[in-house]
């Protein structure tokens, strides 16, 4: 069973940066892909990006391409989200959610941000964004 945990929220300026840190127990990470989500009060969770497993090969919602990035220490059985130039639209709840799924080819981001290929879930950390 594996169990994801994340870390690395709080309160930044529009314009700043934070890394966020996912890690896992109980599993090898490096066996899953792994997603980044967010929820802001009131609306859906949503896909932010993804690595997958293997290649590290990464897809991502227009609303953050160019600005977060995501990598992976399998050493640590960590992956991270890098959040550059936030903007107070990026207050959310983050979370991370592993997959043994897999995808390549066309179509990959519609895979990835399908809420329902992910057995596992972690509880979140909060980001705020001031303006």
């Amino acid at each position: 069973q594996v169990q994801l945990v994340e870390s690395g929220g709080g309160l930044v300026q529009a314009g700043g940066s934070l890394r966020l840190s996912c890690t896992a127990s109980g599993g090898t990470f490096s066996f899953y892909s792994t997603s980044w989500f967010r929820q802001a009060p009131g609306k859906e969770r949503e896909f932010v990006g993804a690595i997958r497993r293997g290649d590290n090969s990464t897809y991502w919602a227009d609303s953050v391409k160019g600005r977060f990035t995501i990598s992976r220490d399998n050493t640590k059985n960590t992956v991270y989200l890098q959040m550059n130039s936030l903007k107070p639209e990026d207050t959310a709840h983050y979370y991370c959610a592993a997959t043994t799924s897999y995808c390549s080819g066309y179509g990959c981001y519609a895979h990835w941000s399908r809420r329902e290929i992910y057995a596992y879930w972690g509880q979140g950390t909060q980001v705020t964004v001031s303006s």
